[in-house]
């Protein structure tokens, strides 16, 4: 059995997908991004409203709440982007190609069928 953080996986499914422990090794790093930017940027939040609150007198409950948003926000940002990453490194390890860029290679014929008057 081959051990990835705390499941256990088969060896025979170890050994069908070679790239497993490399993209388990990306996931965690990406959760990990996540997890520090929610710390850091729920920070520097309250830090920057601590700031603002000297001139702006409000409650510190809203100062608390809209920090752990604003950091929980980026922390979302930040997690997506990196785990989308490792889902592009996963397909490249199984199949040897990249992933088609989502931006290009839509509808290709819309020009087509839009109607002209002259």
């Amino acid at each position: 059995m081959v051990t990835l953080g705390l499941s256990r996986v088969d060896d025979a499914v170890a050994a069908k997908h070679p790239g497993l422990g490399e993209y388990a090794a990306c996931q965690s790093n990406a959760f990990m991004k996540g997890v520090f930017t929610f710390v850091t940027g729920t920070g520097m939040t309250f830090g920057l409203q601590m700031f603002i609150q000297r001139k702006f007198p409000y409650p510190m409950q809203w100062s608390v709440l809209m920090a752990v948003v604003a950091g929980s926000v980026a922390s979302y940002g930040v997690t997506r982007v990196e785990s989308q990453k490792c889902s592009n490194l996963w397909l490249f390890l199984e199949t040897g190609q990249l992933p088609r860029d989502r931006g290009t290679g839509g509808d290709q014929d819309t020009n087509m069928h839009r109607e002209t008057t002259p």
